[in-house]
């Protein structure tokens, strides 16, 4: 067990500092050497867990895509608000989320011929993603009636992107919260049905708030497993001097 947590802190490190080098440097020019000093292992565990750097790469987008598990809420459209103000928050504050980001954008800066391995899969992730949210709010009366959800989750992906982007260049997406909301309250009038729409929760803190139920939460679980294994190992200590009378 020791041996497979160091193993995947080991590997943790490794996609972290792949992600600062890939968010600071652009993948092009970042180099394994590179990694490897940022991360501070040696070339053999680097490459154990990645067989190249590309392999790092999409280790870095499989991270981000992750989310991770949020509170679930009275409405679907509600959750898919959470994921954008999530993701918004993310891309603020944490590496793996930023590279992510900009390993798909890097593939327009990339030749035809370089067979860019990223090419359009963390794009069609988020739109998946968000196409099946939709698809449960259609199932649930949330939506107007006129609403496609493949289609709304494109415009959704596409408008989140432009406004991460803007954000990024005009101030290192200090104001990207700000914006998505903005975003949110201009587009979600023209798919919500406006029972619903009255009902949706677009506060600036809404990302830290879920952030805390889902880490609360969490320890309740850990506490309650905790309990369940010493509950467990008492029941065997118990029963032992049973099964030794039984034996004699």
């Amino acid at each position: 067990m020791a041996r497979q947590a160091r193993a995947i802190q080991t590997r943790t490190s490794i996609l972290l500092a792949a992600a600062e080098v890939f968010d600071e440097r652009g993948y092009s020019t970042a180099t394994i050497t590179e990694i490897i000093a940022r991360a501070g292992v040696t070339k053999g565990a680097l490459y154990f867990h990645f067989t190249s750097k590309e392999e790092l790469a999409l280790g870095v987008i499989a991270a981000q895509l992750e989310l991770g598990p949020l509170p679930r809420q009275r409405t679907k459209l509600q959750e898919l608000v959470d994921q954008g103000l999530l993701f918004a928050h993310q891309l603020q504050h944490d590496p793996l989320t930023r590279a992510s980001v900009g390993l798909a954008m890097d593939q327009w800066s990339e030749s035809a011929e370089g067979g860019n391995p990223f090419h359009g899969r963390p794009f069609q992730s988020w739109a998946d993603r968000l196409t099946e949210v939709l698809v449960e709010a259609r199932e649930r009366g949330e939506l107007l009636p006129h609403v496609n959800p493949a289609e709304t989750a494109e415009l959704l992906s596409g408008s989140f992107t432009g406004i991460q982007w803007t954000s990024q260049v005009l101030c290192q997406r200090k104001d990207l919260t700000r914006r998505v909301i903005t975003m949110f309250r201009h587009l979600l009038p023209s798919i919500a049905m406006p029972q619903i729409l009255l009902t949706l929760e677009l506060t600036p803190d809404r990302a830290v708030s879920l952030l805390a139920s889902r880490a609360t939460a969490l320890d309740a679980e850990d506490t309650a497993g905790d309990e369940e294994y010493d509950g467990t190992r008492e029941e065997k200590r118990d029963a032992a001097p049973e099964e030794e009378t039984s034996a004699a």
